[in-house]
């Protein structure tokens, strides 16, 4: 019995032993803790501190301090390294690390690592040539999507099309397969094969496109044009035709080809008609001046006017509101138009600070379309058609 109660009274004995031992193992934690954070130099978090106020350059003189007390410092040096390159010194940047790439400790990871850095900094120098040997030597490493990925962005600036799907097929997997990127370079291989006028290597970049991604409307508009351009106009209203079941918003950048190739078909009522469908079918697109032009020349001025307020009233807008004042304002009194005429003035003017292009990604806005977005640098991200902004 007395054995007993002695195992169900040791838990509550051993109770204070529990808890000294849980207090001297909190006591050496947290004196580790002091003593690792007594290690760190003072002007690390006076660098810390200056980086969150976004003071960069006392940041950097702070870093500079501690590493001269802190030598063979890798990660430190690093670090200042891409500090000078956000700062735009590159030169001191490039100083830096190509002096830590010269330490015998600096080598397998870590040596790569220095790489990239140092090709950044040789690419915000302007010194491209340089980057580009650099990462193309961090091709073969754990670098490699890194270093492929800088790749690519400079041979889209440079226009290098050829190298571009190169290394965006290299940088293809299963989550991201750069295909819509892959179409858009050989669309503007074909643009530049068209403007002169080489047909035939035009159409097999448009074909390239197409099997990149059957999607790309882009592709169609240039097949169509460069059917046009030889006289095959059938076959580029097909092309243009195709773009509606791609994305039926592109349509408005080809309203007037298509109506042109039926034109010169001898069909161009039948173009007209195409386009007022697209339209009535298609309420977003911005058809109504190629309509109104093109019904004024075929059916006069009465039945055109007619024709496009009914495609206002359907879908009414600024652009719409500023048409339908111009088509009105002839059967107005006098003191009447001279007001409606102020009006369409003011809306005028407000037409051309409000209704522009922009960029879905990153907000950029531009009276020009674009179809690679200069601030951001992602490709057909632009709306097709102007929106109010």
């Amino acid at each position: 019995m007395e054995m007993e109660m002695w195992w169900l009274l040791m838990p509550i004995v051993l109770l204070p032993v529990f808890f000294a031992m849980g207090w001297f193992a909190a006591r050496v934690d947290m004196k580790t803790v002091l003593k690792q954070a007594k290690s760190v130099p003072t002007g690390f978090y006076a660098s810390l501190d200056a980086l969150v106020d976004k003071n960069t350059g006392r940041a950097a003189r702070n870093l500079a301090e501690v590493i001269d007390q802190q030598q063979n410092s890798y990660d430190l040096n690093l670090t200042l390294g891409k500090l000078y390159r956000q700062r735009g010194e590159n030169d001191k940047a490039i100083a830096m690390h190509k002096t830590l790439l010269q330490s015998p400790d600096t080598v397998g990871e870590k040596r790569e690592r220095v790489l990239y850095e140092l090709g950044l900094n040789y690419q915000s120098a302007g010194l491209v040539d340089r980057a580009e040997q650099i990462f193309l030597e961090l091709q073969s490493g754990n670098m490699a999507k890194q270093a492929n990925e800088v790749l690519l962005n400079i041979y889209q600036q440079d226009r290098d099309w050829e190298k571009a799907i190169a290394t965006a097929q290299l940088l293809s997997h299963d989550e991201q397969t750069y295909q819509f990127e892959i179409a858009q370079f050989y669309c503007e291989m074909a643009q530049a094969a068209l403007f002169q006028s080489d047909f035939d290597t035009a159409r097999e970049y448009v074909q390239a496109a197409l099997n990149a991604n059957k999607k790309c409307s882009r592709a169609n508009m240039i097949l169509g044009d460069i059917e046009q351009k030889q006289g095959n106009f059938g076959v580029a209203i097909s092309a243009y035709s195709a773009i509606e079941k791609q994305n039926h918003a592109y349509l408005s950048m080809v309203g007037e080809r298509l109506y042109d190739a039926y034109e010169a078909m001898g069909k161009a009522s039948d173009g007209l008609n195409v386009l007022i469908g697209y339209q009535k079918t298609f309420p977003t697109l911005d058809l109504l001046n190629v309509i109104y032009d093109k019904a004024l020349l075929l059916q006069g001025e009465q039945s055109a006017n007619q024709t496009v307020i009914e495609l206002i009233r359907a879908k009414p807008d600024l652009n719409g509101m500023y048409r339908l004042l111009g088509l009105q304002m002839s059967d107005l009194n006098p003191q009447w138009k001279a007001d409606a005429d102020m009006m369409r003035g003011v809306i005028g003017r407000q037409l051309q600070k409000a209704w522009m292009y922009r960029c879905r990604n990153c907000h950029f806005k531009s009276q020009v379309y674009f179809w690679h977005c200069p601030a951001c640098n992602k490709w057909e991200t632009f709306t097709p058609n102007k929106i109010e902004i």
